[in-house]
């Protein structure tokens, strides 16, 4: 089967999975997988699975992805927090919709191996941080949009304090037992239904390891 042929079954498979947002599914039909999927698992990437990654983390499903791009709504003129780097491809694809995109890892080595893919791809305006997610990047906020890939038990103080008035925060509230996707916007909660993703950790993968001041 050749790639456009791929591309095209899957749009349609995430179509089938409710991904009916036009915005996000361009972004997710402009951002090859292929780039950001571990190079042995390339032949997986347009196939509607999550992939393991090192330090047992894994690549979002690509239907998540776009339920959150969908939720997540950036415009072409926002500065966006995304928090849970892990191989790139969804800081990837909010900057095929955003002006800028700030991501945040806590394990320095899948940081430095997004900052690769995302100098390979030119973008420019997409800078990854090793960092502790639960605080944030104060550098560079306040933010439009904030979107969290991984469940919380509550929002952070920190990423509310570093959110633009008006601005909008993504993240899974819950534990192992059940999870739901919630939009805070003005002080209010939206209930977008039910997720499951991993629970984000504090602090960095490594302790010894310190935040990244200027990488």
């Amino acid at each position: 089967m050749s790639d456009a042929s791929r591309l095209m079954r899957f749009v349609l498979e995430l179509r089938q999975a409710g991904v009916t947002d036009a915005r996000a599914l361009s972004a997710l039909e402009r951002t090859p997988r292929t780039h950001y999927a571990p190079e042995h698992l390339e032949g997986l990437a347009f196939d509607d699975i999550g992939l393991p990654l090192a330090h047992a983390q894994t690549m979002t499903k690509p239907s998540v992805v776009g339920r959150v791009l969908a939720a997540l709504a950036p415009q072409p003129g926002d500065t966006v927090l995304d928090i849970g780097t892990g191989s790139g491809f969804q800081a990837a694809c909010i900057a095929d919709l955003a002006h800028k995109v700030v991501t945040l890892e806590r394990w320095r080595a899948l940081t430095a191996d997004a900052r690769a893919r995302f100098g390979r791809a030119r973008l420019m305006r997409v800078f990854a941080y090793a960092a502790d997610g639960f605080e944030g990047w104060a550098d560079d906020a306040p933010y439009d949009r904030i979107v969290v890939n991984g469940a919380l038990a509550d929002i952070p103080p920190a990423l509310l304090d570093q959110l633009k008035p008006g601005g909008v925060l993504i993240a899974p509230i819950g534990d192992e037992e059940g999870q739901r996707l919630i939009r805070y916007r003005n002080g209010q909660r939206e209930d977008l239904g039910p997720i499951k993703l991993p629970p984000l950790e504090r602090g960095l993968g490594d302790a010894t390891e310190e935040a990244d001041p200027a990488a």
